[in-house]
C-alpha cells in the first residue's frame, strides 16, 4: 500500500491506498444530466497511462510520427498535452487539501476539471490534484504526476488474488440499473437503463472484436452476450465473408475448442493483466472484459416469473416482478470505442479507418 504526499513540502495527500486497474468506464461520459456515483472503489488507486484533459493540441499540428509514439494510429479530433501517469483515487480518500473556487471549469452541476487542477494542497498551496464530479460523469480526483509522489505504507503489503479466488468471489455487474438524475421541477428522479459499465465495457470489446474480425463475420454465443454485441458486429461486417466465431472464455470455464478464433476473457480487476489460456487455443485473439461483466455473461443471474396463480413452488426462493428493461437495443459507448480503436496498430487497415470515420461522423448513431 501506499500514501501519496506533495511534492512541494511533504504533506500527506490520501489515506492509504492499494493499486488496481483503471475500470474500462474512466473516460466515459454517460448521457445528459446523469448522476454517476464514486469510479474508483476506497482504499485504491489506478494509474492512467493516457493523458487526461487540457491543453490540448489538434491533430493537423501533431506529426503521425509523434502520434505513434504516443500509441495512437489513426486521426483523432486533439490530443492532450498533459503528461501520462495522473493517479485516480476516490474523493473520500483525499486528505489535506482545498478546492480552488475559481478552478471551477465549465461544468454545470459540479466540477469537470477543464481548468485544470482545482484542488491545492494545504500546507503549500501547491495545485496537486483535480477534482471531477459533474453531471454525467463518475466522481474522481486525478492527482497530478509532477505534484505528488508515492510512498510505500511500512508492514502493509497487498496481494492480488488468484483468478480462482476471484472467480468465486463473484463480484458480477448487472447489466440494467436505475441512473439518478438531478432535481427539476418534479425533484430527483431516475430512469431504468442498460449498465454504464457494460457500455464502455462494450465499447472497448467492440473494437476488439473487429480487429480480431480481420474484416470476416463474427458470431458470439446466444442470449445477453448477442444482445450486446451481434447487432453491431452483423452491420459493421460483411455478411457474405467467411465467419470467425467467438466464445466466452476463462477461469472455471471448460476449456474451448481448439478451433475457437475468438475469446472473449476477463480483465484482472488488481493487475489489469488479461486471461489467457494454456491450451491450443493459445492462438485464438483474446478481447478483454472487466470481470464484472465477464462473470454475468458466463453466469447470468435468473428472474423468475411471479406465478400467476397458486403459491410458489418449494424450491423457488424469489417471489418479487421481473425486472424492468431498458427501452431500447444495447448501445456500445462511442467514445470509449473509438479511444480503444485508435490505439490498436491494426486500425491502419483501411476498411477499419473507414468503420472509424463512419462512427465519428455519425453514420453509425444507432449503435452507439
Amino acid at each position: 500500500m501506499f500514501v501519496f504526499v506533495c511534492t512541494g513540502c511533504g504533506a500527506e495527500l490520501t489515506s492509504p491506498l492499494s493499486q488496481v486497474a483503471l475500470p474500462v468506464h474512466a473516460r466515459q461520459k454517460y448521457g445528459n444530466g446523469a448522476q454517476l456515483p464514486v469510479l474508483m472503489q476506497s482504499g485504491t488507486f489506478a494509474v492512467d497511462p493516457d493523458p487526461w484533459g487540457g491543453p490540448w493540441r489538434m491533430w493537423d499540428e501533431i506529426d503521425p510520427g509523434e502520434a505513434e509514439a504516443r500509441g495512437i494510429y489513426a486521426p483523432v479530433r486533439a490530443l492532450s498535452d498533459n503528461p501520462t501517469g495522473e493517479v485516480v483515487i476516490a474523493p473520500g480518500d483525499v486528505r489535506g487539501t482545498r478546492l480552488v473556487p475559481e478552478k471551477r471549469g465549465g461544468a454545470c452541476c459540479g466540477l469537470d476539471g477543464a481548468d485544470g487542477p482545482n484542488m491545492a494542497c494545504l500546507a503549500c498551496d501547491l495545485p496537486v490534484a483535480t477534482r471531477i464530479d459533474d453531471c454525467s460523469l463518475w466522481q474522481a480526483v486525478r492527482l497530478s504526476p509532477d505534484a505528488v509522489h508515492r510512498v510505500p505504507v511500512e508492514g502493509v503489503h497487498a496481494t492480488p488474488l488468484s483468478w480462482a479466488e476471484l472467480a468465486e468471489r463473484g463480484e458480477r455487474t448487472p447489466p440494467f440499473e436505475p441512473i439518478g438524475t438531478w432535481g427539476g421541477r418534479s425533484g430527483p428522479g431516475h430512469y431504468w437503463s442498460w449498465s454504464p459499465q457494460w457500455e464502455a465495457a462494450a465499447g472497448k470489446a467492440l473494437a476488439h472484436l473487429l480487429v480480431a474480425s480481420r474484416g470476416q463475420r463474427v458470431e458470439v454465443p446466444a442470449g445477453l452476450t448477442a444482445d450486446v454485441f451481434q447487432r453491431a458486429l452483423d452491420d459493421l461486417l460483411p455478411a457474405d465473408a467467411p465467419e470467425r466465431r467467438a466464445v466466452l472464455a476463462g477461469p472455471g470455464q471448460p476449456s474451448p475448442d481448439a478451433g475457437v478464433d475468438i475469446l472473449l476473457v476477463p480483465i484482472h480487476p488488481q493487475t489489469g493483466q488479461t486471461w489467457a489460456p494454456a491450451s491450443p487455443t493459445a492462438a485464438a485473439y483474446l478481447v478483454p472484459l472487466p470481470l464484472g461483466v465477464w462473470l454475468w455473461l458466463v453466469s447470468p443471474r435468473p428472474y423468475l416469473p411471479v406465478p400467476a396463480s397458486g403459491r410458489l413452488p418449494r424450491d423457488v426462493l424469489r417471489d418479487d416482478p421481473l425486472p424492468l428493461l431498458p427501452n431500447h437495443s444495447f448501445w456500445a459507448d462511442r467514445e470509449t470505442f473509438q479511444h480503444t480503436l485508435v490505439r490498436l496498430p491494426a486500425v491502419r487497415s483501411p476498411w477499419l479507418r473507414t468503420i472509424l470515420k463512419n462512427v465519428a461522423q455519425g453514420t453509425c448513431a444507432y449503435l452507439f
